[in-house]
C-alpha cells in the first residue's frame, strides 16, 4: 500500500484492477512487508462495520505484533492509546456519547460566524497579490483555526496551534514535537476550564455526566484526536472540492449554480475523491469468511472507504453525478463512525470556507496544468501538497464580525 500506484498514481483504475484480480477484498502489504487484508466491496464494509464482535477495533488480538518492531512507522495507527479510537463494547458507547454531546453542543451560527471570520483573514492575507496556494494559504489553516476557536483556545491560540495540528493529521516531520505541543495547550485548556468553565467543548468534556468514568488523560486524548481528525479531512475536502471546480467542467458547472450548488458538488466529492481513503483497521476476533476470503483470527483488515465508494455493485455508472445521495463510507459506519455532530461542524466548515472563496475570488483559475498538481504520500488520506491559482487582485475587507 506504500507503492508509486497507491501514492501518486491512479487510484481509481487501481481499485478497479485489484477487485478483478482479487474481488471484494484484496491482499496488500504495509511497510516491512506486514500482511493484510484490503477490503474494497461497499457491501463487505457494512458487513464488517456492523459486527464489531466479529471485527474489532481492539488491535490486541492482531497475529502479526512478534513481527512489529516498536519504532514501525504505522504504529500510531494500529497501537492501543487511550482514545476513543481504541475503546470498545458498552465502556466505547458511553465515551461516545460524552463526545457527541459536547461536540453538539457547537451553536451552527456561531460555527458559521467564526468560519467566516477566519475565511475572510486567510483570504484577506493574499488576495491583493492576484496569485496565491488554496492549500497551503487556506485550506490547510481554516478548519483548524475554527476547531481551535469552539474547543475554547484563544484566536492567537490557535493561529500558534496550526502547524502542529498540521504536523501530526499528517505524520510529517515534527509530528511527535506537534503532538507535545498540542498536547500541552490541550492540558491548559481543560485546567483553565476546570476552574472557570465556559460554553465551549472542552467544558462540556469535562462536566458531562459520563464524564467522571473517564480519566483526565482519556478526555484530554479525545480532545486532540477530534481536533486533529476535525482538521485535516475537512481541509482535504475543502482543497479536493475546488480542484474538481478548477478542472472537471461538469463540476465546475455544478458550482457554477451558486451556493444552492454548494452543497451538492461537497456531496459528489465524498463519493469520487473522499478525503478520508484507506483506515487501519479492524481486527477478526476469530476465523471468518468474508467477500469469497478465509480471514483468520487475528487478521487486519484495512478498510478502503474510496473504493467502496465506487463499488461497481452500487455505482453501476462511475461517470454520472450521484446528486443528494449520502450513502457513502467517507465518514465511516457502525459504532465507530464519525459521530453526526463532528460530521456537521466539518460540513459546516467546509462549505462556509468554499462559499467565502467563491464569493471573494469569483474567477480564480488554477496556475499550472492539472497534470502538474501532486497528491501528498499517504495511502490513507488524499489531498493536495498545494493549489496554486491566479485571480483578478482584490482588496482586503478586514473580515467580518
Amino acid at each position: 500500500m506504500f507503492g508509486p500506484g497507491f501514492i501518486s498514481g491512479d487510484r481509481g483504475r487501481l481499485y478497479r484492477e485489484m477487485r478483478e484480480e482479487h474481488g471484494p477484498v484484496a491482499p496488500v502489504t504495509l511497510i516491512g512487508d506486514v500482511p493484510a487484508w484490503l477490503v474494497l466491496g461497499y457491501r463487505e464494509l457494512h458487513q464488517i462495520t456492523a459486527n464489531p464482535e466479529l471485527y474489532t477495533r481492539d488491535s490486541s488480538v492482531w497475529n502479526m505484533w512478534d513481527r512489529i518492531p516498536q519504532d514501525w512507522p504505522l504504529m500510531p495507527m494500529v497501537g492501543r492509546q487511550p482514545s476513543i479510537l481504541y475503546e470498545v463494547g458498552e465502556r466505547h458507547e458511553r465515551r461516545s456519547a460524552l463526545v457527541g454531546d459536547a461536540l453538539r453542543g457547537v451553536d451552527p451560527f456561531e460555527l458559521r460566524q467564526h468560519s467566516e471570520q477566519h475565511a475572510d483573514e486567510l483570504i484577506d492575507a493574499f488576495c491583493s497579490r492576484g496569485e496565491g496556494d488554496l492549500v497551503g494559504q487556506y485550506a490547510m489553516q481554516l478548519p483548524a483555526l475554527v476547531l481551535a476557536r469552539i474547543f475554547g483556545f484563544t484566536d492567537d491560540d490557535g493561529s500558534r496551534l496550526v502547524p502542529s495540528i498540521n504536523a501530526v493529521a499528517d505524520g510529517a516531520e515534527g509530528a511527535l514535537e506537534g503532538r507535545q505541543h498540542l498536547q500541552q495547550a490541550m492540558g491548559s485548556l481543560l485546567r483553565s476550564r476546570a476552574i472557570a468553565p465556559a460554553g465551549d467543548v472542552a467544558t462540556r468534556m469535562q462536566t458531562h455526566p459520563n464524564s467522571g468514568e473517564f480519566s483526565s488523560e482519556e478526555i484530554l486524548e479525545d480532545m486532540m484526536v477530534n481536533i486533529v481528525s476535525g482538521h485535516q479531512p475537512t481541509a482535504d475536502w475543502i482543497s479536493n472540492s475546488l480542484r474538481l471546480m478548477l478542472t472537471d467542467d461538469r463540476f465546475a458547472a455544478s458550482l457554477a449554480g451558486g451556493r444552492a450548488s454548494v452543497g451538492e458538488a461537497m456531496n459528489e466529492v465524498l463519493w469520487e475523491e473522499t478525503p478520508t481513503q484507506n483506515i487501519a483497521g479492524r481486527w477478526a476476533t476469530r476465523d471468518a469468511q468474508l467477500g469469497g476470503r478465509r480471514v483468520q483470527g487475528g487478521d487486519l483488515l484495512v478498510l478502503s472507504f474510496a473504493a467502496a465508494n465506487a463499488d461497481p455493485q452500487i455505482r453501476p455508472d462511475q461517470h454520472s453525478f450521484t446528486g443528494g445521495n449520502s450513502a457513502f463510507f467517507s465518514f465511516g459506519h457502525g459504532s465507530h463512525r464519525c459521530p453526526y455532530p463532528a460530521q456537521e461542524i466539518a460540513e459546516g466548515v467546509a462549505r462556509t470556507g468554499i462559499e467565502v472563496l467563491l464569493d471573494r475570488l469569483p474567477d480564480v483559475d488554477l496556475a499550472v496544468g492539472e497534470e502538474e498538481l501532486v497528491w501528498r504520500p499517504s495511502p490513507f488520506l488524499r489531498g493536495l501538497e498545494s493549489l496554486p491559482v491566479t485571480f483578478t487582485p482584490t482588496s482586503a475587507v478586514g473580515g467580518r464580525r
